[in-house]
């Protein structure tokens, strides 16, 4: 059986402002690709960007929307210091700061920032258990 990628994809108003956005602010590895669409590899998955109009036609959907989309997506880190370089990158690059990183009620720390869209991201280390790569730094996840 041939190992299964998830891909997120976000649909952007400003497809060269999010490629940079990612590239630059977030740091995310992109792969090549089609002039009208980006694709950036993440552990275990992918984030693609696509314009938000052209998206909405493929879903057959309205591009209008506004408010919380009752969803965020999350970037899991490896320390508490971390998570606060990741979101002062993410604010540089053009997003806007949400929830500064801080200990969390479930023993964690994190923070949120949204990106040039609106997409809310959480910025996250989980002390208790990694949810990387095996081959990550402080792999804690069985077998």
């Amino acid at each position: 059986m041939q190992p299964r990628i998830s891909m997120i994809t976000l649909g952007v108003r400003d497809l060269s402002r999010s490629i940079e956005f990612y590239e630059t602010g977030l740091k995310f590895p992109r792969m090549e690709s089609p002039p009208k669409v980006a694709f950036f590899i993440l552990n275990g998955s992918w984030l693609s960007l696509y314009g938000r109009e052209a998206l909405a036609e493929d879903a057959t959907v309205s591009p209008e929307g506004t408010g919380f989309p009752g969803f965020s997506i999350a970037h899991n880190v490896t320390s508490d210091e971390e998570v606060d370089r990741v979101i002062e990158g993410a604010v540089a690059a053009g997003g806007k700061l949400v929830k500064p990183g801080q200990k969390v009620f479930w023993g964690g720390y994190s923070g949120y920032f949204q990106d040039p869209d609106g997409f809310l991201w959480e910025v996250a280390h989980n002390p208790f258990v990694w949810i990387g790569p095996k081959d990550e730094p402080n792999c804690d996840t069985p077998g």
